[in-house]
């Protein structure tokens, strides 16, 4: 049985406001001190997204903030090989150093807690593959119903955001049920929250949407009202680069 969450409309429109210097000043201390500074940014702040400002953004990082993604982003690769078995970081480097927008993209994903990481390759493009990959489902990104359509259904007590908005609008995509379980084959992850995935069109045009968890090491795949928002419930993006 699924049990309704506490809703919590409007906890995350503050980042709007202090957005701005909040993540230069994470991004100014990065490369020195990582970790103390991730447990800044998300003691100071209720990390969410604009969606307004994001879509006025040129989508490019300033030299600086490049520089301390990418240190970040190869500190997580080589702690975690097991993700990318053959793949190697120059490599990846090289192809984010080409593709600005996509690292602003990646950036993104860091600053909302998603924790992204190379999980593969296609084999078909050749493109390296990203998920968030952090632990729980990403903390910038909870209390969100499915998508504009239900966002806009909601006569009252509406979210500040949706998940396939807020993806939209970062350049990534909601990871499939397929993706999400390829990601439960590389650690355990949402074992205390849960994930919007991408709901197939079947389900969604009679209301529904699909979400993921771990629970009793096994993965779930549930249906709920495309409406609805839960405090535990966020989603996982993907990204192709």
């Amino acid at each position: 049985m699924i049990k309704k969450g506490n809703h919590a409309p409007g906890e995350m429109s503050r980042l709007s406001q202090r957005c701005g210097c909040c993540i230069e000043e994470y991004f100014a201390h990065a490369a020195s001190n990582r970790q103390q500074l991730t447990d800044y940014h998300f003691k100071h702040t209720k990390p969410t997204l604009n969606i307004s400002k994001m879509k006025n953004h040129k989508n490019k990082l300033n030299p600086s903030q490049a520089e301390a993604l990418l240190s970040i982003l190869q500190s997580r690769f080589e702690k975690n090989s097991n993700r990318h078995k053959g793949v190697e970081w120059n490599k990846v480097q090289l192809r984010l150093e080409a593709h600005p927008g996509k690292l602003w993209s990646l950036h993104e994903m860091e600053i909302t807690g998603g924790e992204p990481d190379v999980v593969g390759v296609d084999k078909k493009t050749n493109e390296y593959v990203f998920y968030d990959c952090s632990a729980e489902t990403p903390k910038g990104r909870r209390s969100i119903c499915y998508d504009h359509e239900a966002l806009n259904a909601r006569k009252e007590h509406k979210p500040e955001n949706s998940a396939m908005g807020m993806a939209a609008a970062m350049g990534i995509e909601l990871l499939t049920e397929a993706q999400y379980r390829e990601l439960q084959q590389l650690g355990a992850f949402d074992v205390k929250t849960s994930s919007w995935i991408f709901t197939p069109a079947a389900i969604r045009k009679l209301g529904g949407a699909l979400f993921c968890d771990r629970r009793y090491n096994h993965v779930f795949v549930y249906h709920n009202g495309a409406e609805s928002y839960y405090a535990a419930r966020g989603f996982r993006g993907s990204l192709k680069v």
